[in-house]
């Protein structure tokens, strides 16, 4: 269940309360008069069941409630009550399937933003992976995966070609080129000063990589894996699932192919600079074919859930 916060002009509470009680998947129905102040208005507050929460949020911009007042929903973590047992029952298909889209919008939003933040962990992300190039260590590969924070900027991207948004494409794309560019230049500028400073010893690098020369040499089932990762991924944000994209992390080589690309730039090796390109593209390429695809086949599916919904509701009402 979610919980839903609207601050409401009073001339709009009356409609606002009837919109919440023809949808059913809202219960717990609560207004306080005037308890408002910033801006000024009722506050009404209800449950709403996670696959209905499109339907809402709607109905109260129609309303202008997002204008003049203010609309919130949080996660419920726990609700005891057979009402809202009963508005999940009734609301269409199942919470796990819906996507909010105003949800996923201020996510994709805020993680398209080119910040220090988004760049620093880049840049440790990146320096990680170098040095897990330099001792063939899988290891450091994974937690270099974890801490990138590039799938956010992914996820905009598909987001944006799903919603014909090139203004938010433009965003994501340019917070991923600065980002890479600048955490690529960071690690290749402190692989030179270890090797000038003796830290890095080329005669004592191993000659083969076993555990770690997938990051350079990329193949068939480089794209296969970017392609079920850019999926997973894509569904672990529409539906709430933080942990599930960890997991997502840890199946991309993004970030380890640029750490690769900067020690291999640094140290000159020709292959594995173009190994560790392609790797990069065939990766970002994968997931944003498949994230897309993801989002259109989610919003196809739940146009199908609602149309069943309502012709069901027809039925009923003849």
């Amino acid at each position: 269940m979610l919980h839903l916060r609207a601050i409401v002009p009073a001339d709009r509470t009356d409609a606002v309360c009837q919109a919440l009680a023809d949808c059913p998947g809202a219960t717990n129905i609560v207004v306080i008069d005037d308890a408002a102040r910033s801006p000024r208005g009722d506050l009404v507050t209800s449950d709403v069941a996670r696959e209905s929460a499109n339907e809402v949020v709607n109905a109260l911009r129609g309303l202008g409630v997002d204008q003049d007042g203010s609309i919130a929903l949080d996660k419920v973590d726990l609700t005891l009550s057979e009402h809202a047992e009963v508005a999940e029952e009734r609301a269409p298909g199942h919470g796990d399937d819906a996507v909010v889209w105003d949800e996923l919008d201020r996510q994709v939003t805020e993680a398209a933003e080119l910040t220090w933040s988004f760049v620093a962990f880049l840049a440790l992300a990146t320096q990680l992976a170098g040095i897990a190039a330099l001792i063939d260590s899988p290891v450091l590969v994974v937690g270099a995966m974890v801490l990138g924070p590039e799938f956010g900027a992914v996820a905009a991207i598909c987001y944006g070609l799903v919603r014909k948004q090139p203004g938010r494409i433009v965003r994501a794309v340019r917070a991923l080129v600065i980002g890479f560019a600048v955490a690529i230049v960071i690690t290749y500028v402190c692989a030179l000063v270890s090797r000038w400073i003796g830290v890095i010893e080329l005669h004592r690098l191993p000659d083969q990589r076993p555990l770690t020369a997938f990051i350079y040499s990329p193949d068939r089932w480089s794209f296969i894996v970017a392609v079920l990762a850019g999926a997973a991924g894509v569904l672990s944000l529409t539906a709430g699932k933080s942990s599930t994209l960890v997991g997502v992390f840890i199946s991309v080589t993004t970030v380890p192919a640029a750490g690769n690309l900067a020690v291999a730039l640094a140290l000159r090796h020709g292959s594995e600079i173009s190994g560790s390109l392609l790797q990069l593209g065939v990766n970002f390429a994968g997931m944003i074919i498949a994230g897309t695809v993801t989002l259109l086949v989610q919003r196809v599916v739940w146009a199908a859930v609602l149309r069943g919904r309502n012709r069901r509701l027809a039925r009923r009402g003849t």
